[in-house]
Protein backbone atom coordinates (compact mmCIF):
# COMPACT_ATOMS: atom_id res chain seq x y z
CA UNK A 1 0.00 0.00 0.00
CA UNK A 2 0.92 3.66 -1.31
CA UNK A 3 0.99 6.17 1.42
CA UNK A 4 0.17 9.31 0.37
CA UNK A 5 3.46 12.28 1.80
CA UNK A 6 2.05 15.16 3.90
CA UNK A 7 4.18 17.53 1.44
CA UNK A 8 5.03 16.76 -2.50
CA UNK A 9 7.26 19.21 -3.60
CA UNK A 10 7.49 19.50 -7.84
CA UNK A 11 11.63 20.63 -8.32
CA UNK A 12 14.78 19.27 -7.05
CA UNK A 13 16.90 22.65 -6.82
CA UNK A 14 18.42 24.22 -3.92
CA UNK A 15 14.90 25.02 -3.46
CA UNK A 16 12.99 22.47 -3.16
CA UNK A 17 16.17 20.28 -1.59
CA UNK A 18 16.06 23.09 1.27
CA UNK A 19 12.24 23.22 2.00
CA UNK A 20 12.23 19.52 1.86
CA UNK A 21 14.52 19.42 4.60
CA UNK A 22 12.84 22.19 6.47
CA UNK A 23 9.76 19.77 6.43
CA UNK A 24 11.54 17.01 7.23
CA UNK A 25 13.02 19.01 10.87
CA UNK A 26 9.25 19.81 11.61
CA UNK A 27 8.22 16.16 11.43
CA UNK A 28 6.28 15.83 7.61
CA UNK A 29 7.22 12.99 5.64
CA UNK A 30 8.10 14.78 2.01
CA UNK A 31 8.10 13.47 -1.54
CA UNK A 32 10.49 15.43 -4.17
CA UNK A 33 9.75 14.90 -7.74
CA UNK A 34 12.75 16.46 -10.44
CA UNK A 35 12.08 16.36 -13.51
CA UNK A 36 15.56 15.79 -14.20
CA UNK A 37 18.38 14.82 -11.69
CA UNK A 38 18.72 16.83 -8.51
CA UNK A 39 20.35 20.48 -8.33
CA UNK A 40 21.46 20.45 -11.85
CA UNK A 41 19.91 23.40 -13.47
CA UNK A 42 20.44 27.21 -11.64
CA UNK A 43 21.40 25.69 -8.10
CA UNK A 44 24.81 23.91 -10.15
CA UNK A 45 25.67 26.70 -12.18
CA UNK A 46 25.66 29.35 -9.59
CA UNK A 47 28.36 31.49 -8.50
CA UNK A 48 27.45 31.12 -4.68
CA UNK A 49 27.92 34.48 -3.11
CA UNK A 50 25.81 34.58 -0.23
CA UNK A 51 25.12 38.15 -0.77
CA UNK A 52 22.85 40.02 -3.32
CA UNK A 53 25.36 42.13 -5.41
CA UNK A 54 25.14 45.55 -4.28
CA UNK A 55 22.16 44.94 -2.36
CA UNK A 56 20.97 48.44 -1.56
CA UNK A 57 20.19 48.78 -5.07
CA UNK A 58 17.58 46.05 -4.94
CA UNK A 59 13.77 45.26 -3.26
CA UNK A 60 13.71 45.21 0.48
CA UNK A 61 12.00 42.12 0.14
CA UNK A 62 15.58 40.56 -1.31
CA UNK A 63 17.07 42.05 1.71
CA UNK A 64 15.11 40.34 4.46
CA UNK A 65 15.40 36.92 3.05
CA UNK A 66 19.49 37.35 2.58
CA UNK A 67 19.88 38.62 6.42
CA UNK A 68 17.50 35.66 7.65
CA UNK A 69 19.51 32.92 5.81
CA UNK A 70 22.64 34.83 6.84
CA UNK A 71 21.96 33.89 10.10
CA UNK A 72 20.75 30.07 9.25
CA UNK A 73 23.49 28.96 6.74
CA UNK A 74 26.51 28.16 9.36
CA UNK A 75 24.65 26.01 11.02
CA UNK A 76 23.31 24.40 8.01
CA UNK A 77 26.81 23.93 6.49
CA UNK A 78 27.84 22.38 9.55
CA UNK A 79 25.51 19.86 10.17
CA UNK A 80 25.42 19.00 6.53
CA UNK A 81 29.13 18.34 6.38
CA UNK A 82 29.17 16.27 9.44
CA UNK A 83 26.00 14.36 8.08
CA UNK A 84 26.93 13.58 4.68
CA UNK A 85 30.70 14.03 4.86
CA UNK A 86 30.38 16.67 2.04
CA UNK A 87 31.67 19.59 2.53
CA UNK A 88 29.40 22.18 0.84
CA UNK A 89 32.55 24.71 1.45
CA UNK A 90 30.84 27.64 3.20
CA UNK A 91 34.03 30.37 3.18
CA UNK A 92 33.62 33.61 4.65
CA UNK A 93 36.21 34.71 3.00
CA UNK A 94 34.88 38.20 2.11
CA UNK A 95 33.89 40.23 -0.63
CA UNK A 96 36.05 43.40 -1.97
CA UNK A 97 33.50 45.64 -3.93
CA UNK A 98 35.92 47.65 -6.01
CA UNK A 99 33.20 50.41 -7.54
CA UNK A 100 30.17 51.45 -5.42
CA UNK A 101 29.59 55.44 -7.24
CA UNK A 102 26.47 55.40 -4.51
CA UNK A 103 28.65 54.84 -1.72
CA UNK A 104 26.22 56.60 1.02
CA UNK A 105 23.47 54.10 0.11
CA UNK A 106 26.20 51.21 0.81
CA UNK A 107 26.87 52.67 3.48
CA UNK A 108 23.12 52.92 4.64
CA UNK A 109 22.67 49.54 3.96
CA UNK A 110 25.42 48.23 5.53
CA UNK A 111 24.87 49.79 8.87
CA UNK A 112 21.31 49.62 8.78
CA UNK A 113 21.75 45.50 8.38
CA UNK A 114 24.60 44.80 10.87
CA UNK A 115 26.89 43.76 7.30
CA UNK A 116 30.57 44.51 8.37
CA UNK A 117 32.75 46.97 5.96
CA UNK A 118 35.55 49.13 5.84
CA UNK A 119 37.20 51.24 3.24
CA UNK A 120 39.24 48.89 0.73
CA UNK A 121 43.08 50.44 1.01
CA UNK A 122 45.66 49.78 -1.86
CA UNK A 123 46.93 46.46 -0.52
CA UNK A 124 43.68 44.44 -1.81
CA UNK A 125 44.29 45.57 -5.44
CA UNK A 126 48.25 44.37 -5.95
CA UNK A 127 46.96 41.77 -8.01
CA UNK A 128 44.28 43.12 -9.68
CA UNK A 129 44.02 45.92 -12.33
CA UNK A 130 40.72 48.15 -12.13
CA UNK A 131 40.10 51.70 -11.30
CA UNK A 132 38.72 51.50 -7.43
CA UNK A 133 35.66 54.17 -7.10
CA UNK A 134 35.30 54.11 -3.23
CA UNK A 135 36.02 50.46 -2.64
CA UNK A 136 34.71 48.66 -0.24
CA UNK A 137 35.42 45.56 1.98
CA UNK A 138 32.71 43.29 3.52
CA UNK A 139 35.39 40.97 5.34
CA UNK A 140 32.33 38.56 6.90
CA UNK A 141 30.67 37.74 3.70
CA UNK A 142 30.86 33.96 3.03
CA UNK A 143 30.66 31.77 -0.38
CA UNK A 144 29.36 28.22 -0.85
CA UNK A 145 30.33 25.74 -3.40
CA UNK A 146 26.85 25.18 -5.64
CA UNK A 147 27.39 21.83 -6.84
CA UNK A 148 28.90 20.60 -3.27
CA UNK A 149 25.69 22.23 -1.39
CA UNK A 150 23.59 20.50 -3.60
CA UNK A 151 25.20 16.86 -3.65
CA UNK A 152 25.24 17.41 0.67
CA UNK A 153 21.45 18.43 0.55
CA UNK A 154 20.42 15.71 -1.50
CA UNK A 155 22.57 13.34 0.36
CA UNK A 156 21.06 14.42 3.69
CA UNK A 157 17.61 14.39 2.46
CA UNK A 158 18.34 10.54 1.12
CA UNK A 159 19.75 9.57 4.96
CA UNK A 160 16.78 10.94 6.13
CA UNK A 161 14.57 8.74 4.28
CA UNK A 162 13.09 11.80 1.94
CA UNK A 163 11.63 10.10 -0.96
CA UNK A 164 13.64 11.74 -4.40
CA UNK A 165 12.00 10.72 -7.60
CA UNK A 166 14.09 12.12 -9.95
CA UNK A 167 13.85 11.92 -14.13
CA UNK A 168 10.28 12.36 -13.25
CA UNK A 169 8.28 14.59 -15.16
CA UNK A 170 4.96 16.40 -13.96
CA UNK A 171 2.10 16.04 -17.03
CA UNK A 172 -1.43 16.60 -15.17
CA UNK A 173 -3.51 17.17 -11.69
CA UNK A 174 -6.71 16.43 -10.74
CA UNK A 175 -8.83 18.69 -9.29
CA UNK A 176 -11.59 18.57 -7.49
CA UNK A 177 -13.29 21.51 -6.41
CA UNK A 178 -10.27 23.88 -4.80
CA UNK A 179 -8.23 21.14 -3.82
CA UNK A 180 -5.48 18.93 -5.87
CA UNK A 181 -6.08 15.04 -5.01
CA UNK A 182 -3.44 13.47 -7.26
CA UNK A 183 -0.79 14.42 -9.83
CA UNK A 184 0.21 12.46 -13.23
CA UNK A 185 4.04 11.98 -14.00
CA UNK A 186 6.16 10.11 -16.18
CA UNK A 187 6.31 7.86 -13.20
CA UNK A 188 2.69 7.17 -12.73
CA UNK A 189 -0.06 8.43 -10.75
CA UNK A 190 0.83 10.12 -6.72
CA UNK A 191 -2.05 11.13 -4.52
CA UNK A 192 -0.78 14.29 -2.91
CA UNK A 193 -2.07 16.38 0.36
CA UNK A 194 -0.04 19.63 0.21
CA UNK A 195 1.71 20.39 -3.33
CA UNK A 196 4.54 23.01 -3.67
CA UNK A 197 5.97 23.91 -6.78
CA UNK A 198 9.38 24.70 -6.55
CA UNK A 199 10.34 24.49 -10.58
CA UNK A 200 12.63 27.17 -10.94
CA UNK A 201 12.69 29.20 -14.36
CA UNK A 202 10.31 26.44 -15.31
CA UNK A 203 7.91 27.50 -12.66
CA UNK A 204 5.63 30.01 -14.47
CA UNK A 205 5.66 27.32 -17.72
CA UNK A 206 4.27 24.31 -15.33
CA UNK A 207 1.76 26.53 -14.06
CA UNK A 208 0.18 27.44 -17.85
CA UNK A 209 0.65 24.02 -18.76
CA UNK A 210 -0.97 22.51 -15.61
CA UNK A 211 -4.27 25.53 -15.05
CA UNK A 212 -4.93 26.68 -18.37
CA UNK A 213 -6.81 23.19 -19.23
CA UNK A 214 -7.82 21.89 -15.60
CA UNK A 215 -10.68 23.31 -13.43
CA UNK A 216 -12.50 22.25 -11.00
CA UNK A 217 -14.95 19.59 -11.16
CA UNK A 218 -18.46 19.61 -10.55
CA UNK A 219 -19.29 16.37 -9.76
CA UNK A 220 -16.85 14.44 -11.12
CA UNK A 221 -13.05 15.05 -11.63
CA UNK A 222 -11.13 15.28 -14.95
CA UNK A 223 -9.21 12.12 -15.35
CA UNK A 224 -5.17 12.39 -14.69
CA UNK A 225 -3.80 13.65 -18.00
CA UNK A 226 -7.08 14.17 -19.60
CA UNK A 227 -8.02 17.67 -21.33
CA UNK A 228 -11.34 18.72 -19.21
CA UNK A 229 -13.91 20.39 -22.26
CA UNK A 230 -13.55 23.99 -22.76
CA UNK A 231 -16.77 24.98 -20.50
CA UNK A 232 -14.85 23.43 -17.58
CA UNK A 233 -11.69 25.25 -18.23
CA UNK A 234 -10.51 27.80 -15.91
CA UNK A 235 -8.71 30.86 -17.15
CA UNK A 236 -9.05 32.48 -13.99
CA UNK A 237 -6.81 29.73 -12.50
CA UNK A 238 -4.39 30.19 -15.26
CA UNK A 239 -4.20 33.91 -14.87
CA UNK A 240 -2.85 33.42 -11.11
CA UNK A 241 0.61 31.56 -12.62
CA UNK A 242 3.47 33.23 -10.98
CA UNK A 243 5.19 35.88 -13.53
CA UNK A 244 8.55 33.70 -14.09
CA UNK A 245 10.98 33.73 -17.21
CA UNK A 246 14.44 32.43 -17.47
CA UNK A 247 17.78 34.12 -17.49
CA UNK A 248 20.35 32.46 -19.37
CA UNK A 249 23.72 33.57 -17.01
CA UNK A 250 27.16 32.16 -18.46
CA UNK A 251 30.14 31.49 -16.27
CA UNK A 252 33.85 30.34 -16.73
CA UNK A 253 36.28 28.19 -14.35
CA UNK A 254 39.93 29.10 -14.44
CA UNK A 255 42.55 26.38 -13.02
CA UNK A 256 44.38 28.25 -11.00
CA UNK A 257 46.23 27.38 -7.87
CA UNK A 258 45.37 27.19 -3.93
CA UNK A 259 46.02 31.30 -2.46
CA UNK A 260 45.57 33.06 -5.97
CA UNK A 261 43.13 34.85 -5.16
CA UNK A 262 41.86 34.85 -1.14
CA UNK A 263 38.67 36.59 -1.81
CA UNK A 264 35.67 37.04 -3.86
CA UNK A 265 35.71 40.54 -6.03
CA UNK A 266 32.61 42.28 -7.10
CA UNK A 267 34.03 44.76 -10.46
CA UNK A 268 31.19 46.30 -11.97
CA UNK A 269 28.53 43.78 -12.80
CA UNK A 270 31.05 40.71 -13.11
CA UNK A 271 33.04 38.85 -10.44
CA UNK A 272 35.67 36.30 -9.38
CA UNK A 273 35.41 33.66 -6.26
CA UNK A 274 38.33 31.54 -5.67
CA UNK A 275 37.46 28.39 -4.47
CA UNK A 276 39.01 26.54 -1.48
CA UNK A 277 40.97 24.32 -4.19
CA UNK A 278 42.32 27.75 -6.14
CA UNK A 279 40.26 26.99 -8.70
CA UNK A 280 38.68 30.48 -9.87
CA UNK A 281 35.03 30.94 -11.56
CA UNK A 282 34.52 34.19 -13.58
CA UNK A 283 30.85 35.43 -14.05
CA UNK A 284 28.29 36.11 -15.30
CA UNK A 285 26.10 37.20 -18.25
CA UNK A 286 22.29 37.97 -18.10
CA UNK A 287 20.69 37.09 -21.20
CA UNK A 288 17.06 36.96 -21.75
CA UNK A 289 17.35 33.59 -24.34
CA UNK A 290 14.19 31.53 -23.30
CA UNK A 291 15.09 28.22 -22.46
CA UNK A 292 18.12 27.91 -24.48
CA UNK A 293 21.42 26.90 -22.52
CA UNK A 294 23.39 26.83 -25.40
CA UNK A 295 26.97 28.28 -24.43
CA UNK A 296 28.28 31.32 -26.99
CA UNK A 297 31.53 32.11 -27.93
CA UNK A 298 30.86 35.68 -27.66
CA UNK A 299 30.44 35.10 -23.69
CA UNK A 300 33.20 32.92 -23.42
CA UNK A 301 35.12 36.11 -25.18
CA UNK A 302 33.89 38.62 -22.73
CA UNK A 303 34.22 36.67 -19.27
CA UNK A 304 37.44 35.85 -20.55
CA UNK A 305 38.69 39.42 -21.17
CA UNK A 306 37.22 40.51 -18.18
CA UNK A 307 39.12 37.95 -15.59
CA UNK A 308 42.19 38.61 -17.65
CA UNK A 309 42.26 42.28 -17.26
CA UNK A 310 40.99 42.42 -13.61
CA UNK A 311 43.27 40.06 -12.94
CA UNK A 312 46.22 39.29 -15.24
CA UNK A 313 48.02 36.53 -13.10
CA UNK A 314 45.12 34.14 -14.24
CA UNK A 315 47.05 34.21 -17.94
CA UNK A 316 48.87 31.44 -16.78
CA UNK A 317 46.20 29.39 -15.89
CA UNK A 318 43.70 27.45 -18.29
CA UNK A 319 40.14 27.98 -19.02
CA UNK A 320 38.50 24.48 -17.74
CA UNK A 321 34.92 24.84 -18.29
CA UNK A 322 32.43 27.21 -19.17
CA UNK A 323 28.57 26.16 -18.79
CA UNK A 324 25.27 27.96 -18.76
CA UNK A 325 22.38 28.23 -16.41
CA UNK A 326 18.91 29.04 -16.36
CA UNK A 327 17.64 31.40 -13.83
CA UNK A 328 14.35 31.77 -12.68
CA UNK A 329 13.80 35.75 -13.30
CA UNK A 330 10.58 37.83 -11.44
CA UNK A 331 9.89 41.27 -11.62
CA UNK A 332 12.39 42.93 -9.34
CA UNK A 333 14.37 39.72 -8.46
CA UNK A 334 11.79 39.10 -5.72
CA UNK A 335 10.57 35.23 -5.78
CA UNK A 336 6.88 34.32 -4.71
CA UNK A 337 6.58 32.24 -1.43
CA UNK A 338 3.13 31.79 -0.98
CA UNK A 339 -0.57 29.73 -0.84
CA UNK A 340 -2.18 29.62 -4.22
CA UNK A 341 -5.68 32.20 -3.90
CA UNK A 342 -7.42 29.60 -5.27
CA UNK A 343 -6.33 26.41 -4.72
CA UNK A 344 -6.23 25.28 -0.81
CA UNK A 345 -3.52 23.18 -0.90
CA UNK A 346 -1.15 24.34 -3.74
CA UNK A 347 1.85 26.52 -2.58
CA UNK A 348 4.81 28.24 -4.88
CA UNK A 349 8.20 28.35 -3.79
CA UNK A 350 10.16 29.99 -6.67
CA UNK A 351 11.23 33.19 -8.99
CA UNK A 352 14.71 33.68 -6.97
CA UNK A 353 16.72 35.14 -9.82
CA UNK A 354 20.25 35.07 -9.13
CA UNK A 355 19.92 35.10 -5.31
CA UNK A 356 18.90 31.38 -4.69
CA UNK A 357 21.02 30.36 -2.73
CA UNK A 358 21.72 33.82 -1.54
CA UNK A 359 18.17 33.54 -0.04
CA UNK A 360 17.19 29.86 -0.02
CA UNK A 361 17.40 28.86 3.87
CA UNK A 362 14.96 31.90 4.54
CA UNK A 363 12.98 31.16 1.93
CA UNK A 364 12.46 27.34 2.71
CA UNK A 365 11.87 28.84 6.19
CA UNK A 366 9.09 31.22 5.63
CA UNK A 367 7.45 28.50 2.85
CA UNK A 368 7.22 26.09 5.84
CA UNK A 369 6.04 28.49 8.61
CA UNK A 370 3.03 29.47 5.99
CA UNK A 371 1.99 26.15 5.41
CA UNK A 372 1.35 24.76 9.16
CA UNK A 373 0.59 28.22 9.93
CA UNK A 374 3.84 29.35 12.23
CA UNK A 375 4.70 32.19 13.13
CA UNK A 376 7.07 33.64 10.37
CA UNK A 377 10.80 34.89 10.71
CA UNK A 378 10.35 37.53 7.84
CA UNK A 379 7.26 38.98 6.90
CA UNK A 380 5.29 37.29 3.75
CA UNK A 381 3.43 40.31 1.91
CA UNK A 382 6.33 41.17 -0.40
CA UNK A 383 6.72 37.16 -1.59
CA UNK A 384 2.38 36.86 -2.21
CA UNK A 385 1.36 35.56 -6.28
CA UNK A 386 -1.16 38.65 -6.14
CA UNK A 387 1.59 41.51 -4.93
CA UNK A 388 1.63 44.77 -6.44
CA UNK A 389 4.04 45.10 -9.13
CA UNK A 390 5.58 47.95 -7.61
CA UNK A 391 7.65 46.45 -4.88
Amino acid sequence: MTTTPDITIIGGGIIGLLTAREFFKAGATVTVIEKNLAGQESSWAGGGILLPLYPWRQADAITRLALQSLKLYPTLASQLNTETHIDPEWTPCGLLITKNPDIAAAVDWCTANNISFQEAGADFFNALETKPDNPLWLPEIAQARNPRLVKSLKQDLINKGVTLIEHCELKAITLENDRITAINTTSGRFGVNQLIISAGAWTGQLFQQLFSATAPASSKAPSIGALPPASMQSPAIAGDAPKIFPVKGQMLLFDAEPDTLKFMVLDGDQYLIPRRDGKILAGSTVERDDFNKTTTTEARNRLNAFALNLMPSLKSFPVIKHWAGLRPGTEHGVPYIDKHPKISNLFINAGHFRNGLVMGPASAQLMVDLVLNRPTAVAPEPYKLTRPTNI
